[in-house]
């Protein structure tokens, strides 16, 4: 157990390494005096994260709040201090779920994950496998900095770091352990870490193309859209977001870096340079996304010479960045319009994307073609969404009293 002077002590030394801004700084003062005040007048020196999420639920109600799906972004942010403090006690670091920022590198580490990614060029790995490569091999320099540096790093850094992925998706971890066993073997070659470092990120079983993709009933879709206000400047934006990715398949990152040279507006035609792929393609530009961005473009954008076409509306106005999934975005709309959202449905903008590809399917578009317009560089990876139409499997089954077909022994 750790004094509350002490742990905030550190977790604020630890966020101002990791580049938090002062104005954030000076909220989270004012929550932590709020928070010891709260376990002084009850006597508690030593922290404790039921005491602390007492204090959470006394100042906003945040239990009944969750309970009725009504929290507020207020009531989220006193949950992260508290929860940010248990982390910290816990792990000894800022989990990554609540970094707004990559981790500040040194000049000798920022270009060690250069060579990291120069040397997946040349490997011929994806543009999109570079950039989340490279994202994950300057979280864990920053994460080593703080024991020593790469050249300590052994399999206690190792575990620490693995550890501090604690509430990410199964998916989402054996992702970053893979991309942290390519940047160890790298820095083993490069002699910056030792040989045995990447032996020690545990392995995790692969789960590719195990699960059902999740897709939406169109009616809620439909729901959903309709929940959105577009009478405000937040509302067109999200709208047309929406239906980019909804009637285009577009990933959540394509839709962010949309610039408006990217439409051809005389040809009805959207051309979308793929971060995941590296390649550009050309989709019909259809009429309702046609005049939703429009309209945000007229009646809702902020004045900027930013290239992107959907911006943030919070200063600092500018485009989102690529950490932004834009996932609250439909579960506010999703909430609002009373369409069920449960654990065993994942809700995120991705989960449009795959109701796109089973519609088009079940209408009987070629699988290449559909491969094509969600930029899937194998149909194999289109192939899994066979899995979530009933009529499609139904299809698929073998009829052992069909004359010719031989019962597999």
């Amino acid at each position: 157990m750790v004094a509350l002077p002490v742990l905030v002590s550190g977790l604020e030394a630890e966020m101002i390494r990791l580049g938090y801004k002062d104005s954030t700084m000076v909220w989270y003062h004012g929550a932590w005096r709020r928070l010891q005040r709260y376990f002084t007048a009850r006597g508690v020196e030593e922290f404790s994260l039921n005491v602390a999420m007492g204090w959470v639920d006394e100042a906003c109600g945040f239990f009944a709040k969750e309970q009725a799906g009504t929290l507020k972004q207020t009531d989220v942010y006193l949950f992260r201090v508290a929860q940010m403090l248990g982390d910290f006690e816990t792990h000894g670091a800022v989990l990554r779920r609540y970094s707004r920022t990559v981790s500040k590198l040194s000049a000798d580490d920022a270009a060690v994950v250069a060579r990291f990614q120069a040397w997946l060029r040349a490997a011929g790995r994806s543009a999109s496998t570079v950039r989340s490569y490279g994202t994950l091999a300057a979280e864990f320099a920053g994460f080593a900095g703080t024991r020593g540096g790469l050249a300590c790093c052994d399999a206690g850094t190792v575990g620490a770091f693995t550890v501090s992925l604690a509430g990410y998706q199964a998916k989402t971890v054996e992702q970053k352990l893979g991309a942290l066993r390519s940047f160890l073997r790298f820095a083993s070659e490069e002699g910056l870490a030792g040989t045995a470092t990447a032996e020690a990120v545990p392995a995790v079983p692969s789960r590719k193309q195990a699960r059902v993709p999740s897709v939406w009933d169109p009616g809620d879709v439909a729901r959903i859209l309709d929940a959105v206000d577009r009478g405000n400047p937040c509302g067109k934006r999200d709208y047309a977001i929406i239906l980019l990715v909804t009637r285009l398949g577009l990933r959540s990152i394509d839709v962010k870096r949309l610039e408006f040279a990217d439409f051809d507006w005389p040809g009805n035609r959207l051309s979308v340079a793929q971060a995941k792929t590296g390649n550009r393609i050309w989709l019909p530009l259809l009429k309702d996304v046609g005049w939703a961005v429009i309209d945000y473009a007229r009646n809702g954008r902020p004045a900027s010479g930013c290239p992107q076409v959907f911006l943030r509306h919070t200063a600092p106005v500018g485009p989102f960045s690529d950490q932004d999934h834009l996932h609250q975005t439909l579960v506010k709309y999703a909430r609002a319009a009373h369409v069920p959202l449960g654990e065993e449905r994942r809700h995120g903008m991705h989960s449009l994307r795959h109701t796109l590809a089973t519609r088009l399917m079940e209408g009987g578009t070629p699988v290449e073609q559909i491969a094509d317009i969600l930029g899937h560089q194998s149909v194999t990876s289109t192939g899994v969404y066979l899995k979530s139409s009933l009529g499609l499997l139904s299809r698929c089954a073998l009829d052992p009293d069909e004359p010719g077909r031989q019962v597999p022994r």
